[in-house]
Protein backbone atom coordinates (compact mmCIF):
# COMPACT_ATOMS: atom_id res chain seq x y z
CA UNK A 1 0.00 0.00 0.00
CA UNK A 2 1.26 3.26 -0.84
CA UNK A 3 2.41 5.94 1.45
CA UNK A 4 -0.48 9.05 2.13
CA UNK A 5 1.72 11.62 0.54
CA UNK A 6 1.70 9.21 -2.86
CA UNK A 7 -1.82 9.11 -2.43
CA UNK A 8 -2.45 12.70 -2.31
CA UNK A 9 0.16 12.67 -5.32
CA UNK A 10 -1.65 10.64 -7.11
CA UNK A 11 -5.10 12.47 -6.57
CA UNK A 12 -3.31 15.72 -7.42
CA UNK A 13 -1.95 14.59 -11.17
CA UNK A 14 -5.56 13.47 -11.71
CA UNK A 15 -7.76 16.41 -10.57
CA UNK A 16 -5.80 19.30 -10.72
CA UNK A 17 -2.96 18.18 -13.81
CA UNK A 18 -5.88 16.00 -15.81
CA UNK A 19 -3.16 13.73 -16.58
CA UNK A 20 -4.16 10.02 -17.56
CA UNK A 21 -3.43 7.22 -15.56
CA UNK A 22 -0.85 5.16 -17.36
CA UNK A 23 0.77 9.11 -17.22
CA UNK A 24 0.61 9.04 -13.71
CA UNK A 25 1.96 5.16 -13.26
CA UNK A 26 5.28 6.46 -15.31
CA UNK A 27 5.55 9.92 -13.08
CA UNK A 28 5.17 8.18 -9.73
CA UNK A 29 6.61 4.39 -10.68
CA UNK A 30 3.62 2.70 -9.70
CA UNK A 31 1.26 0.16 -11.65
CA UNK A 32 -1.12 1.14 -13.84
CA UNK A 33 -3.90 -0.86 -11.81
CA UNK A 34 -2.37 1.24 -8.66
CA UNK A 35 -2.40 4.32 -10.74
CA UNK A 36 -6.12 4.18 -11.25
CA UNK A 37 -7.06 2.66 -7.79
CA UNK A 38 -6.16 6.00 -6.00
CA UNK A 39 -6.60 8.28 -9.28
CA UNK A 40 -10.50 7.56 -8.86
CA UNK A 41 -11.38 6.56 -5.40
CA UNK A 42 -14.00 8.58 -3.88
CA UNK A 43 -14.29 6.90 -0.63
CA UNK A 44 -11.31 8.39 1.43
CA UNK A 45 -12.71 7.29 5.24
CA UNK A 46 -10.00 5.15 6.66
CA UNK A 47 -11.40 1.68 7.57
CA UNK A 48 -12.34 1.28 11.38
CA UNK A 49 -10.26 -1.84 11.32
CA UNK A 50 -6.89 -0.38 10.21
CA UNK A 51 -5.02 0.26 12.95
CA UNK A 52 -6.45 -2.11 15.33
CA UNK A 53 -3.65 -3.88 16.68
CA UNK A 54 -0.94 -1.21 15.09
CA UNK A 55 0.81 0.80 17.14
CA UNK A 56 4.01 1.69 15.63
CA UNK A 57 5.18 4.23 18.31
CA UNK A 58 4.63 1.94 21.58
CA UNK A 59 5.47 -1.01 19.81
CA UNK A 60 7.13 -2.96 22.46
CA UNK A 61 5.72 -0.84 25.20
CA UNK A 62 2.92 -2.01 25.10
CA UNK A 63 3.17 -5.16 26.49
CA UNK A 64 5.26 -3.66 29.34
CA UNK A 65 2.30 -0.90 30.07
CA UNK A 66 -0.49 -3.93 30.07
CA UNK A 67 1.80 -5.63 32.33
CA UNK A 68 1.65 -2.72 34.70
CA UNK A 69 -1.70 -1.98 34.92
CA UNK A 70 -2.31 -5.67 35.28
CA UNK A 71 -0.52 -5.95 37.97
CA UNK A 72 -2.24 -2.75 39.47
CA UNK A 73 -5.46 -5.20 40.20
CA UNK A 74 -3.11 -6.68 43.01
CA UNK A 75 -2.11 -3.27 44.67
CA UNK A 76 -4.69 -0.75 46.67
CA UNK A 77 -6.68 1.38 43.85
CA UNK A 78 -5.49 4.15 45.67
CA UNK A 79 -1.98 3.23 44.97
CA UNK A 80 -2.07 2.48 41.34
CA UNK A 81 -0.36 3.68 38.15
CA UNK A 82 -1.39 6.65 36.46
CA UNK A 83 -0.46 7.49 33.16
CA UNK A 84 2.27 9.96 34.23
CA UNK A 85 4.07 7.52 36.44
CA UNK A 86 3.77 5.21 33.53
CA UNK A 87 5.37 7.48 31.30
CA UNK A 88 8.29 8.33 33.79
CA UNK A 89 8.64 4.72 34.25
CA UNK A 90 9.13 4.00 30.53
CA UNK A 91 11.73 6.93 30.32
CA UNK A 92 13.93 5.97 33.21
CA UNK A 93 13.86 1.76 32.91
CA UNK A 94 13.55 1.42 28.98
CA UNK A 95 15.06 4.71 27.29
CA UNK A 96 11.30 5.24 26.08
CA UNK A 97 11.81 8.49 23.70
CA UNK A 98 8.78 9.08 22.69
CA UNK A 99 5.89 11.80 24.21
CA UNK A 100 3.59 11.64 26.53
CA UNK A 101 0.66 12.23 25.00
CA UNK A 102 0.91 8.25 23.10
CA UNK A 103 1.09 6.67 26.57
CA UNK A 104 -1.28 8.75 28.31
CA UNK A 105 -4.05 8.36 25.42
CA UNK A 106 -2.95 4.46 25.58
CA UNK A 107 -3.69 4.00 29.21
CA UNK A 108 -7.53 5.89 29.48
CA UNK A 109 -8.46 3.60 26.70
CA UNK A 110 -6.88 0.20 28.39
CA UNK A 111 -7.85 1.60 32.02
CA UNK A 112 -11.29 2.10 30.68
CA UNK A 113 -11.59 -1.56 29.17
CA UNK A 114 -10.82 -2.60 32.14
CA UNK A 115 -13.34 -0.70 33.82
CA UNK A 116 -11.74 0.77 36.84
CA UNK A 117 -14.06 2.75 38.41
CA UNK A 118 -13.58 6.93 38.38
CA UNK A 119 -13.17 8.81 41.66
CA UNK A 120 -16.06 10.79 42.77
CA UNK A 121 -15.96 14.37 43.08
CA UNK A 122 -17.66 17.26 45.24
CA UNK A 123 -17.72 20.68 45.69
CA UNK A 124 -14.33 22.71 46.81
CA UNK A 125 -14.99 24.92 50.19
CA UNK A 126 -13.13 28.23 50.44
CA UNK A 127 -10.65 29.03 53.22
CA UNK A 128 -9.01 31.76 53.70
CA UNK A 129 -5.00 32.30 53.80
CA UNK A 130 -3.71 30.86 56.99
CA UNK A 131 -6.41 27.86 57.24
CA UNK A 132 -5.15 23.84 57.06
CA UNK A 133 -6.82 20.80 56.64
CA UNK A 134 -5.10 17.62 58.04
CA UNK A 135 -5.70 13.68 57.37
CA UNK A 136 -3.99 10.68 57.52
CA UNK A 137 -3.27 8.46 54.39
CA UNK A 138 -2.60 4.69 53.81
CA UNK A 139 -0.25 3.81 51.94
CA UNK A 140 2.31 1.05 50.86
CA UNK A 141 6.00 -0.03 50.33
CA UNK A 142 7.46 -3.06 49.43
CA UNK A 143 10.04 -4.45 52.48
CA UNK A 144 11.70 -7.42 52.84
CA UNK A 145 9.65 -8.77 49.87
CA UNK A 146 6.37 -7.93 51.54
CA UNK A 147 3.78 -5.29 51.30
CA UNK A 148 3.86 -3.41 53.92
CA UNK A 149 1.34 -0.87 54.95
CA UNK A 150 2.39 3.31 56.27
CA UNK A 151 0.42 6.20 57.20
CA UNK A 152 1.11 9.44 56.15
CA UNK A 153 -0.16 12.62 57.79
CA UNK A 154 -0.58 15.38 55.09
CA UNK A 155 -1.48 18.51 55.88
CA UNK A 156 -2.75 20.92 53.05
CA UNK A 157 -3.59 24.73 52.71
CA UNK A 158 -6.41 24.93 50.34
CA UNK A 159 -5.78 28.82 49.97
CA UNK A 160 -2.07 28.57 47.89
CA UNK A 161 -2.96 25.02 47.37
CA UNK A 162 0.53 24.38 49.52
CA UNK A 163 1.25 21.18 51.62
CA UNK A 164 3.29 19.00 53.77
CA UNK A 165 3.78 15.80 54.72
CA UNK A 166 5.43 13.73 57.41
CA UNK A 167 5.34 9.48 57.22
CA UNK A 168 4.52 7.80 60.64
CA UNK A 169 4.03 4.09 61.75
CA UNK A 170 0.85 4.16 62.95
CA UNK A 171 -2.34 6.42 63.86
CA UNK A 172 -2.11 6.46 67.46
CA UNK A 173 -1.64 9.54 69.06
CA UNK A 174 2.12 9.53 69.83
CA UNK A 175 2.29 9.33 66.13
CA UNK A 176 -0.40 11.46 65.12
CA UNK A 177 0.86 14.31 67.57
CA UNK A 178 4.37 14.40 66.25
CA UNK A 179 3.80 14.48 62.49
CA UNK A 180 1.50 17.31 62.94
CA UNK A 181 4.70 18.88 65.05
CA UNK A 182 6.90 17.93 62.31
CA UNK A 183 4.92 19.53 59.69
CA UNK A 184 4.33 23.13 61.52
CA UNK A 185 8.00 22.72 61.37
CA UNK A 186 8.56 22.24 57.64
CA UNK A 187 5.72 25.17 57.00
CA UNK A 188 7.59 27.47 59.32
CA UNK A 189 4.25 27.95 61.30
CA UNK A 190 1.17 27.14 62.58
CA UNK A 191 -2.54 27.51 60.98
CA UNK A 192 -4.95 29.54 63.13
CA UNK A 193 -7.59 26.72 62.44
CA UNK A 194 -6.91 23.32 60.86
CA UNK A 195 -9.76 20.90 59.87
CA UNK A 196 -9.79 17.21 60.94
CA UNK A 197 -11.68 14.26 60.54
CA UNK A 198 -13.22 12.45 63.91
CA UNK A 199 -10.03 10.63 64.95
CA UNK A 200 -9.72 8.63 67.71
CA UNK A 201 -5.92 10.49 68.69
CA UNK A 202 -7.86 13.76 68.80
CA UNK A 203 -11.65 13.02 69.79
CA UNK A 204 -13.10 10.76 72.52
CA UNK A 205 -16.67 11.16 71.70
CA UNK A 206 -19.32 13.45 69.59
CA UNK A 207 -21.64 15.37 71.69
CA UNK A 208 -25.07 16.72 71.95
CA UNK A 209 -25.23 19.82 69.01
CA UNK A 210 -21.91 18.29 67.35
CA UNK A 211 -19.63 19.78 69.87
CA UNK A 212 -16.62 17.09 70.56
CA UNK A 213 -14.89 16.24 73.63
CA UNK A 214 -11.25 15.90 72.95
CA UNK A 215 -8.41 13.61 74.15
CA UNK A 216 -6.29 15.66 77.14
CA UNK A 217 -3.40 14.76 75.00
CA UNK A 218 -4.90 16.74 71.75
CA UNK A 219 -5.92 19.43 74.36
CA UNK A 220 -2.85 20.25 75.61
CA UNK A 221 -1.07 20.05 71.97
CA UNK A 222 -3.50 22.99 70.47
CA UNK A 223 -3.03 24.89 73.26
CA UNK A 224 0.76 24.79 73.47
CA UNK A 225 0.78 25.41 69.57
CA UNK A 226 -2.52 28.17 69.78
CA UNK A 227 -4.50 26.86 66.73
CA UNK A 228 -8.38 26.18 66.67
CA UNK A 229 -9.40 22.60 65.38
CA UNK A 230 -12.55 22.10 63.81
CA UNK A 231 -13.92 18.77 63.21
CA UNK A 232 -15.45 17.96 60.11
CA UNK A 233 -19.07 15.78 59.98
CA UNK A 234 -18.95 12.16 60.22
CA UNK A 235 -18.87 10.70 56.61
CA UNK A 236 -18.55 14.04 55.13
CA UNK A 237 -14.94 14.11 53.54
CA UNK A 238 -15.58 16.62 50.80
CA UNK A 239 -15.62 19.05 53.89
CA UNK A 240 -12.25 18.88 53.96
CA UNK A 241 -11.58 17.98 50.00
CA UNK A 242 -8.12 20.11 49.47
CA UNK A 243 -6.60 17.38 51.74
CA UNK A 244 -8.05 14.23 50.46
CA UNK A 245 -6.49 15.14 47.03
CA UNK A 246 -3.38 16.07 48.59
CA UNK A 247 -3.29 12.61 49.85
CA UNK A 248 -4.03 11.09 47.06
CA UNK A 249 -1.24 13.34 45.03
CA UNK A 250 1.30 12.05 47.67
CA UNK A 251 0.31 8.44 47.59
CA UNK A 252 0.48 8.30 43.37
CA UNK A 253 4.14 9.93 43.81
CA UNK A 254 3.09 13.05 43.32
CA UNK A 255 2.02 12.45 39.57
CA UNK A 256 -1.66 13.33 40.28
CA UNK A 257 -1.89 17.23 38.40
CA UNK A 258 -3.16 19.68 41.50
CA UNK A 259 -6.10 20.82 41.97
CA UNK A 260 -7.51 23.14 39.26
CA UNK A 261 -7.55 27.03 40.95
CA UNK A 262 -9.24 29.97 39.36
CA UNK A 263 -5.67 32.22 39.75
CA UNK A 264 -3.19 31.67 37.43
CA UNK A 265 -0.98 32.46 40.08
CA UNK A 266 1.63 29.59 41.00
CA UNK A 267 1.53 27.61 44.76
CA UNK A 268 4.88 28.97 45.89
CA UNK A 269 3.95 32.77 45.17
CA UNK A 270 0.26 31.81 46.98
CA UNK A 271 2.48 29.93 49.74
CA UNK A 272 4.71 33.07 50.06
CA UNK A 273 1.78 35.32 50.62
CA UNK A 274 0.23 33.40 53.08
CA UNK A 275 2.92 32.22 55.13
CA UNK A 276 2.98 35.58 56.78
CA UNK A 277 -0.84 34.83 58.20
CA UNK A 278 0.69 31.68 59.99
CA UNK A 279 1.01 31.75 63.66
CA UNK A 280 4.69 31.94 65.13
CA UNK A 281 5.93 28.17 66.37
CA UNK A 282 6.89 28.45 70.05
CA UNK A 283 10.27 29.01 71.30
CA UNK A 284 10.42 25.33 72.93
CA UNK A 285 8.80 23.15 71.03
CA UNK A 286 6.41 20.41 73.27
CA UNK A 287 7.66 17.09 73.93
CA UNK A 288 4.88 14.54 73.06
CA UNK A 289 5.10 11.23 75.23
CA UNK A 290 2.96 9.87 77.73
CA UNK A 291 4.25 8.49 81.32
CA UNK A 292 2.96 4.97 82.15
CA UNK A 293 3.50 2.61 84.95
CA UNK A 294 5.53 -0.91 84.89
CA UNK A 295 7.14 -3.38 87.21
CA UNK A 296 9.88 -5.50 86.63
CA UNK A 297 9.23 -9.61 86.44
CA UNK A 298 11.51 -11.86 88.72
CA UNK A 299 14.02 -11.93 85.39
CA UNK A 300 14.48 -7.56 85.58
CA UNK A 301 11.90 -7.77 82.49
CA UNK A 302 9.02 -4.78 81.80
CA UNK A 303 6.65 -5.42 79.05
CA UNK A 304 4.94 -3.10 76.56
CA UNK A 305 2.66 -4.00 74.10
CA UNK A 306 3.12 -8.19 73.98
CA UNK A 307 7.31 -7.31 74.09
CA UNK A 308 9.23 -8.07 77.07
CA UNK A 309 12.67 -5.79 77.48
CA UNK A 310 15.79 -6.88 79.53
CA UNK A 311 16.28 -4.24 82.24
CA UNK A 312 19.40 -6.34 83.40
CA UNK A 313 21.24 -3.76 85.48
CA UNK A 314 17.65 -3.21 87.60
CA UNK A 315 16.49 -5.60 90.16
CA UNK A 316 13.76 -7.40 89.93
CA UNK A 317 10.60 -6.74 90.67
CA UNK A 318 11.51 -2.93 90.42
CA UNK A 319 8.42 -0.37 89.50
CA UNK A 320 9.62 2.23 86.64
CA UNK A 321 8.01 4.50 84.36
CA UNK A 322 8.06 4.05 81.06
CA UNK A 323 8.02 7.66 78.78
CA UNK A 324 6.14 6.27 75.58
CA UNK A 325 7.35 8.28 72.58
CA UNK A 326 6.25 7.91 69.08
CA UNK A 327 9.09 6.13 68.27
CA UNK A 328 10.79 5.04 71.07
CA UNK A 329 10.07 3.88 74.66
CA UNK A 330 12.10 5.66 77.57
CA UNK A 331 12.39 3.82 80.90
CA UNK A 332 12.88 6.26 84.16
CA UNK A 333 13.34 5.69 87.54
CA UNK A 334 10.33 5.83 90.00
CA UNK A 335 11.89 6.63 92.71
CA UNK A 336 11.22 10.61 92.21
CA UNK A 337 14.61 11.31 91.05
CA UNK A 338 13.30 10.10 87.25
CA UNK A 339 16.86 9.35 86.23
CA UNK A 340 16.84 7.75 82.67
CA UNK A 341 17.92 3.72 82.75
CA UNK A 342 17.60 3.20 79.36
CA UNK A 343 15.58 3.92 75.80
CA UNK A 344 14.07 1.17 73.37
CA UNK A 345 12.58 1.08 69.73
CA UNK A 346 8.97 1.21 69.95
CA UNK A 347 7.57 -2.33 69.04
CA UNK A 348 5.69 -1.91 66.09
CA UNK A 349 4.21 -4.62 64.14
CA UNK A 350 4.37 -4.37 60.07
CA UNK A 351 1.13 -4.94 58.87
CA UNK A 352 1.99 -7.19 55.83
CA UNK A 353 -0.19 -7.84 53.24
CA UNK A 354 -0.24 -10.98 51.88
CA UNK A 355 0.80 -11.90 48.26
CA UNK A 356 -1.77 -13.49 46.50
CA UNK A 357 0.94 -15.57 43.89
CA UNK A 358 -1.36 -17.72 42.24
CA UNK A 359 -3.44 -15.22 41.02
CA UNK A 360 -0.29 -13.53 39.90
CA UNK A 361 1.28 -16.46 37.89
CA UNK A 362 -2.40 -17.23 36.69
CA UNK A 363 -1.72 -13.51 34.63
CA UNK A 364 1.98 -15.00 33.73
CA UNK A 365 0.33 -17.96 32.11
CA UNK A 366 -2.16 -15.64 29.70
CA UNK A 367 1.39 -13.07 29.23
CA UNK A 368 4.33 -14.97 29.98
CA UNK A 369 6.30 -12.16 28.07
CA UNK A 370 4.84 -10.15 31.29
CA UNK A 371 7.60 -11.46 33.05
CA UNK A 372 10.57 -9.67 31.71
CA UNK A 373 9.03 -6.62 32.89
CA UNK A 374 6.66 -7.30 35.59
CA UNK A 375 7.73 -5.52 39.07
CA UNK A 376 6.60 -8.83 41.31
CA UNK A 377 9.40 -10.29 39.90
CA UNK A 378 11.68 -8.35 41.64
CA UNK A 379 9.95 -9.52 44.89
CA UNK A 380 10.55 -13.66 44.10
CA UNK A 381 13.91 -15.87 45.61
CA UNK A 382 16.82 -14.77 42.80
CA UNK A 383 16.27 -18.20 42.15
CA UNK A 384 12.94 -18.35 40.72
CA UNK A 385 13.74 -14.94 39.12
CA UNK A 386 16.44 -16.49 37.00
CA UNK A 387 14.24 -19.80 36.32
CA UNK A 388 11.69 -16.96 34.51
CA UNK A 389 13.22 -14.51 33.48
CA UNK A 390 14.54 -16.95 30.48
CA UNK A 391 16.09 -15.20 26.84
CA UNK A 392 14.28 -18.24 25.22
CA UNK A 393 10.69 -17.21 24.39
CA UNK A 394 9.21 -21.15 24.36
CA UNK A 395 10.44 -22.01 27.89
CA UNK A 396 8.20 -18.96 29.90
CA UNK A 397 5.37 -20.69 29.42
CA UNK A 398 6.11 -24.04 30.88
CA UNK A 399 7.95 -23.30 33.59
CA UNK A 400 5.31 -20.54 34.40
CA UNK A 401 2.79 -23.81 34.32
CA UNK A 402 5.51 -25.47 36.38
CA UNK A 403 4.95 -23.04 39.32
CA UNK A 404 1.44 -22.93 39.44
CA UNK A 405 1.31 -25.75 39.56
CA UNK A 406 3.84 -26.45 42.78
CA UNK A 407 2.36 -23.55 44.00
CA UNK A 408 -0.66 -25.47 44.86
CA UNK A 409 1.97 -27.44 47.53
CA UNK A 410 4.38 -25.33 48.42
CA UNK A 411 5.52 -21.72 49.11
CA UNK A 412 7.25 -19.44 46.74
CA UNK A 413 10.40 -19.57 49.58
CA UNK A 414 10.46 -23.54 49.03
CA UNK A 415 9.97 -23.17 45.15
CA UNK A 416 13.10 -21.10 45.85
CA UNK A 417 15.38 -23.12 47.79
CA UNK A 418 14.32 -26.34 45.98
CA UNK A 419 15.81 -24.38 42.72
CA UNK A 420 18.96 -23.83 44.49
CA UNK A 421 19.60 -27.53 45.41
CA UNK A 422 19.34 -28.76 41.74
CA UNK A 423 22.20 -28.35 39.08
CA UNK A 424 21.37 -26.04 36.70
CA UNK A 425 22.13 -28.86 33.81
CA UNK A 426 18.97 -30.11 35.63
CA UNK A 427 16.71 -27.30 36.09
CA UNK A 428 14.25 -28.31 33.01
CA UNK A 429 13.67 -31.73 34.57
CA UNK A 430 10.42 -31.20 36.60
CA UNK A 431 10.49 -34.40 38.19
CA UNK A 432 13.62 -33.59 39.79
CA UNK A 433 12.69 -30.48 41.20
CA UNK A 434 9.26 -32.08 43.02
CA UNK A 435 11.55 -34.70 44.87
CA UNK A 436 13.99 -32.10 45.93
CA UNK A 437 10.34 -30.06 47.22
CA UNK A 438 9.16 -32.79 48.57
CA UNK A 439 12.29 -33.62 50.48
CA UNK A 440 12.69 -29.96 52.13
CA UNK A 441 9.20 -29.99 53.13
CA UNK A 442 9.08 -34.29 54.41
CA UNK A 443 12.63 -34.05 56.42
CA UNK A 444 11.23 -37.31 58.52
CA UNK A 445 11.44 -39.28 55.02
CA UNK A 446 14.80 -38.57 54.23
CA UNK A 447 16.90 -39.66 57.39
CA UNK A 448 20.85 -38.56 57.71
CA UNK A 449 23.34 -41.01 56.13
CA UNK A 450 24.73 -43.88 58.17
CA UNK A 451 27.77 -42.66 59.63
CA UNK A 452 30.11 -45.68 60.72
CA UNK A 453 33.82 -45.22 61.95
CA UNK A 454 35.57 -48.42 60.29
CA UNK A 455 36.82 -46.49 57.79
CA UNK A 456 40.43 -44.86 58.12
CA UNK A 457 39.54 -40.75 57.30
CA UNK A 458 42.37 -41.17 54.95
CA UNK A 459 40.24 -43.46 52.52
CA UNK A 460 37.55 -41.42 52.82
CA UNK A 461 36.16 -40.12 49.53
CA UNK A 462 38.60 -42.32 47.64
CA UNK A 463 36.61 -44.75 44.77
CA UNK A 464 37.94 -48.29 44.91
CA UNK A 465 39.63 -49.76 41.43
CA UNK A 466 37.79 -53.46 41.56
CA UNK A 467 41.06 -54.02 39.29
CA UNK A 468 42.77 -54.43 42.65
CA UNK A 469 40.60 -56.57 44.06
CA UNK A 470 40.86 -58.78 40.83
CA UNK A 471 44.64 -59.16 41.24
CA UNK A 472 44.95 -59.72 44.22
CA UNK A 473 42.89 -62.87 43.95
CA UNK A 474 44.14 -64.15 41.00
CA UNK A 475 41.38 -63.43 38.67
CA UNK A 476 42.06 -63.22 35.42
CA UNK A 477 41.03 -60.59 32.93
CA UNK A 478 39.67 -62.02 29.42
Amino acid sequence: MLKVPQQQYIRYLREVEGCGIQEIADRVDVNWRTAKKYADQDDWNEPITKRVGNRPILGPYVDIIDTWLLEDEQLPRKQRHTATRIYHRLQEEYQYQRGKRTVSAYVANRKQQMAIERMDRHERLEHPGGEAQADFGTTYIFKTGELVERKVLTMSFPYSNAAFAFPVPKENTECFLEALKRVFEQAGGVPHKIWFDNLSAAVVSVLDHGERELTDAFSWFCAHYRFEPQFCNPGRGNEKGNVENKVGYGRRNWCVPPPVIETPAQIIDLWEEERPKLLQLPTIPLEIYRLETARLNKYSEWQFESTLYPLPQCKARLPVLLKVKWDEIEVLSADGTYQSLATFPRPYTEKAIPMNWHAIFEGYRKRPRAVMYSTFVKLMPIAVQAFLRVDQAELRKPRILLLLRLLESYTLEEIGEGLVQVPQTDVQHPILLEHVLYAIKHPEFHPEPFAESHTPESLHGQIPQLEDYDRLLGVLMS
